[in-house]
């Protein structure tokens, strides 16, 4: 979990997951996206590859890069339990279940 937060700690990278939200999309795609270098680029998509936010499929020399779901939504579980998102419910669960023994 800590290659997904520091993943999602630059801007650039937080904005390629957006991107890639709404479906897949070619590094060349992607690239249009940003005023950035190439390289620079890369460099982010590796990041998100890394962290196993993005995964890649190759056709000849085309890059496709998708959202893995999987790992975005145990992020996304991850910074609600962290900021205690869901907690109120769960305090009136245990309260109504307390209540009735």
């Amino acid at each position: 979990m800590d290659k997904v937060f520091k993943a999602l700690g630059d801007p650039t990278r937080r904005e390629i997951l957006r991107l890639l939200r709404s479906g897949d999309m070619s590094a060349g795609s992607i690239a249009e996206e940003f005023p950035i270098a190439k390289s620079t680029l890369s460099g982010h998509l590796n990041v998100l590859k890394e962290a196993n936010l993005v995964v890649t499929e190759r056709s000849g020399t085309t890059i496709t890069y998708s959202l893995n779901v999987g790992v975005y939504e145990e992020m996304l579980g991850a910074v609600m339990e962290l900021l205690g998102v869901g907690d109120d419910e769960k305090e009136g669960k245990r309260d109504a279940f307390q209540a009735a023994d």
